[in-house]
Formats: structure tokens, sequence, C-alpha cells
């Protein structure tokens, strides 16, 4: 049975066993939502109205291995099934933080109650799982049908600044509008309270999720809400480019175009979260390195100049030290293909180029949006084929036999201090195609010469 269909299944008994004791079982939040917009979900969110906690604990032991969640919340699952079963719940904010809520249970607290504290109407509306009947108390039904996020409840709604995040991902991946008084709203709302594993969730979302992800940050900019965490991407507005290769205006208007463009070819990339990252970031040096020289605007030099700013940005949103590592590799190195393509280069210099890359693949679907991610992408020279062309060359090289360590040794010489220099002439050897045997004989000449 395919696991929607178990799903499925397990909620309509969940939820005649609510019914049977005098409670109401719905289907709510997004995946009413995607019910709707004809888009089923995989995972089945489920809430239990007219029951006490130990009653509903009580049903869902009779139906499989209960999961406590968040039990002191109302929140439970079923061992082998995608359900989130959850008892209707009352909020009190405290602080200004994310987490800064105090939650009670509230069985009773009515299907109006209930979607009052959802955040945006196309996520408050309900489905009784038994009869099918839609509750919609905020008009989602209707917004998802004029493609609008619209908040819920001012209040209820500003004391979680993480929603600022949610809706500008939601309008990136539905391609919706945000109504006015909700980007209003969004805009009075402090947001450096919250944690960067949170900034990041909702970041991941817009860049993997979206066909357009530069809709998430035109929202974010819409909101004025880019100050706290992407300064770095803010510095570009205004930051002009030589017409003669970017007529589409400034480097943020480039940068999110490179951004829907990157979006087309993430699944090629080793990491596509980092890929997209990659993109995002990949000229923040033009913010400090653009000048005019004899009346032209260059920015010589972006790519390296720009590393700290990166840096900076990344270790602002995550801890994960790979992801990091790998968006610097690739904005470092971003402008290398199309340059070397233009050029010509030798086989050697392309290889060298990829022996540097951390994804060789995901560096040329970078380049090649970079190249796209300008107003007329058909005036982009396309250096695909020259690309996939050294690229196989690159692997064919590497697949090759190659001197190693132990081949030194093997030839009479000692482990010493010299000994990775002798290892890294013998890789540049191998990168310029020489093979084995005759790059074992010029490594041992050049360790001759060392003593």
């Amino acid at each position: 049975m395919p696991t929607t269909d178990k799903n499925m299944e397990m909620a309509r008994r969940i939820a005649g066993a609510v019914d049977s004791a005098g409670g109401v079982a719905y289907f709510v939040g997004g995946y009413v939502r995607d019910l709707l917009m004809g888009e089923a979900g995989k995972d089945i969110d489920v809430e239990i109205h007219g029951l006490t906690p130990d009653e509903l604990k009580g049903i869902l032991d009779s139906l499989g291995q209960r999961l406590d969640i968040g039990e002191s919340f109302g929140i439970f699952g079923l061992r082998g099934y995608s359900i989130d079963i959850a008892m209707p719940r009352r909020e009190s904010c405290r602080g200004r933080g994310h987490r800064d809520f105090d939650i009670f249970v509230d069985p009773h607290i009515g299907t109006l109650g209930a979607a009052r504290r959802r955040d945006f109407t196309i996520n408050a509306m309900m489905q009784n799982i038994l009869t099918g009947e839609i509750i919609d108390h905020y008009g989602g039904r209707e917004d998802l049908e004029k493609k609008l996020i619209r908040h819920v409840d001012g209040h209820s709604f500003a004391e979680d600044p993480l929603r600022v995040l949610r809706g500008a991902q939601f309008a990136a991946r539905f391609e919706f509008e945000i109504a006015d008084e909700t980007v209003e709203l969004c805009s009075q709302m402090d947001i450096s309270t919250l944690p960067r594993e949170r900034i990041l969730g909702e970041l991941e979302k817009a860049l993997l999720k979206a066909t357009r992800p530069s809709i998430f940050f035109e929202m974010l900019r819409r909101m004025d809400q880019l100050d706290v965490w992407f300064p770095e991407l803010k510095s570009l507005i205004g930051i002009e480019q030589n017409p003669k290769y970017h007529t589409e205006g400034d480097v943020w208007v480039h940068t999110m175009m490179v951004l829907d463009q990157a979006a087309k070819l993430r699944e090629f990339a080793k990491s596509r979260l980092g890929f997209m990252l990659s993109a995002l970031c990949h000229d923040y040096g033009k913010a400090i390195c653009t000048e005019i020289i004899k009346g032209e605007i260059h920015c010589y030099g972006h790519e390296v100049a720009g590393l700290p700013l990166v840096k900076a940005f990344m270790n602002r949103i995550t801890s994960e030290g790979g992801l990091t590592k790998y968006v610097l590799n690739m904005a470092e190195h971003h402008m290398k293909p199309n340059a070397l393509a233009a050029q010509g280069a030798s086989v050697k210099s392309t290889n060298r180029m990829f022996d540097c890359s951390v994804d060789p693949e995901g560096l040329l679907c970078l380049a090649i949006a970079d190249g796209l991610g300008k107003t007329s992408p058909r005036e982009y020279v396309s250096y695909n084929d020259f690309f996939r062309e050294r690229l196989a060359t690159y692997r064919e090289y590497m697949a090759r036999p190659f001197v190693m360590g132990q081949d030194l040794i093997d030839a009479g010489l000692k482990p010493d201090k010299r000994f990775s220099e002798y290892l890294e002439y013998a890789h540049k050897l191998r990168l310029a195609g020489v093979e084995k045997e005759s790059a074992l004989k010029q490594t041992l000449s050049l360790a001759r010469k060392r003593k």
C-alpha cells in the first residue's frame, strides 16, 4: 500500500474512533491548503476537538504505538505513519522570542478559536475527516483563488516574528502576493531574536521548493526586513553594473535573476542548498569593489574581496562548517568557468579549475546561471559543450592510475617534510595528463634535485 494511502486510512480510523468517543477530527493547516490547490501533501496534520488528552491517548494506544511528540502541548504521532495528531491549543506570549510562549491544551476552544491562532488564512482552513466539510472562518479559500497571503489575526500574528519569513517563503513557493496590510504588519515586527536555525529553515524552503526563489527576497525587501539577517544582500541594491555586460540593472536585480536561473539547475549540484546559497552570495563583493575607471564601471576581484562578506553571512545563518566551506569555494571560483571558456583555455587550466572546486558540476551550473541572469539571456554565449567536454576530460584524467605516497616509498624515498611537495608536484603532472610511469620518474627526479 502506498504511504499516502496508508496514512489516509489511519487518519480515517482515528477520526472514526474520535467520533465514537464524542469528538471531531479535522485535517488542518497546510494539508487542507495543498488539497484545495490540487497538490495532496505527503504529511498529514490532524486536530482533535472535544476530547481530553487522556481520551485521545487511549484511542491512539488502541490503534498503534503512540508517539509523544510534544505531550505537554498535546501533539502525538503513531509509529510507522506520517501523521501529526494535535489537540487545539491556546498560546500566551510572554516575551519577544520565537519560543517565548505559554501553551495550553484546550479541547473545547472550537474551530473559530483554533483557526484564529494560525498564521495565514490559507493555512487556517479545516476539513472534517469523516464528512469532508471545509471549515473556513477567515476566507482562506477565497484568498487561495486570489493567490493572496493574508494574516488571520493581527494580535496573535505579531507575537511570532518567524511569520515574517514564513510569509515570504509561502509567497515564493506558491508565487502569491502578500496583502498590503500583512506587509505593513510584518514591517513592524522584530525578527532579530529569532534563532538562526529557524531563519535557515525558512530560507531553505524558499531556495529549494520555489521555482522563483527571488520572490522570497523581494518580499523581505518590501517588508523592509533585510537588515538583520541579509545586510550583505541589501547592500547590493543600487550598485550599478557595466551596461556592456549587464543591461538588467543593479547587482540586486542581477542576483535575483541568477537565483531564479539557478533554481532550474539545483538538482545537478552536490549540495542543493549550498548551490543556491552560492547563487545568492556570488556577487557580494561587488558592493565593495565596484568603481569607475576611465568612465566605465568595473568590479575587479570581487569574487575574492567578497569572501569575508560571504563568510560573515554564512556564520550568521548556520554553524554547519561544511556548508560554509562549500559556499565560500563556489563564490571564489564562480567567474572562472566562463572566463576560461571565453579564452579557449587549455585542458590543464580547466583541470586545475575543476580540481580546486568542491563541486565541479555545481560550479559549471553556477556559471551558467550567472551568464543567464540578465535581462536578455539570449545574448549569453553558451559554453555548455565546452564545459561538458572539459569536465569529462577531467574525470577521465582523475580515473587514471596516479602517483601515490607508497609509490615514492617503494622507489626509495623516506617520508620527510618535503614529501607533501613531491606529491603535490605529482598531482600537477596528473592534471596535465602525464601518465603515472612518466609522472613518477619526473617526481623522483625532482626529489633528487632537492637533496
